[in-house]
């Protein structure tokens, strides 16, 4: 069962990202706005994730600038996510097909 929430700590894990590249990207982009509880805890849904995803896509893969990713997400965010959908599946196929070809004496 998914969780609904996920602290700061959690995303900054699952993600391999620093707190506060996390919290530095919600002041850039403004489509990252993580619920808040009464004492500013942060709450990031599934939602917040993807876009995280998103942008780390644009400025690590892409070689975006901030600026550049920020223009992207906001005019062209559904290509983004396919784009971004695209590359992280072949990126396992081709992790699966090294497995193979360690498994078949590297041929």
């Amino acid at each position: 069962m998914e969780k609904l929430f996920y602290s700061i700590a959690e995303v900054s894990k699952m993600l391999n990202i620093t707190a506060s590249n996390l919290r530095f990207w919600e002041k850039e982009f403004k489509q990252l706005n993580p619920k808040r509880n009464d004492k500013g805890t942060r709450f990031y849904t599934e939602e917040d994730m993807k876009l995280v995803k998103q942008i780390m896509f644009l400025v690590n893969d892409q070689n975006l600038t901030l600026e550049g990713a920020r223009q992207k997400l906001s005019q062209k965010k559904d290509q983004v996510a396919k784009q971004q959908e695209l590359i992280e599946r072949l990126k396992k196929i081709r992790t699966e097909l090294k497995g193979i070809s360690k498994a078949l004496g590297g041929i």
